[in-house]
């Protein structure tokens, strides 16, 4: 992300999974409607308003080298699925009847 804007969206669609309207945002970080708004409208907000934000909508902040963020991470489903034995010979490995 290189402009606060892109942020925007992003808590909106965060803001809708929680089922919260902007006016419900008071009682989860003590920001007024208008306020919380004006941020998910693209505005500028500073580091510890976008903290509180972050912790009343389950949230975490994390800063990331731009390297790492430039590489595709493998999804946790694609990295169980290594984990995973192909076949049930080899998860049984051996295990002989009685």
């Amino acid at each position: 992300m290189k402009h606060l804007v892109e942020l925007a969206p992003i808590l909106k669609q965060r803001r809708q999974q929680l089922s919260l309207n902007q006016k419900d945002m008071l009682m989860r970080i003590g920001m007024s409607q208008q306020q919380y708004q004006r941020i998910e409208a693209g505005g500028d907000p500073r580091l510890s308003t976008l903290l509180r934000i972050a912790e009343g909508m389950g949230l975490e902040l994390l800063l990331v080298l731009r390297e790492q963020a430039a590489q595709p991470q493998a999804s946790d489903a694609a990295v169980n699925e290594e984990k995973r034995p192909g076949s049930w010979d080899q998860l049984l490995g051996g295990l002989e009847d009685d």
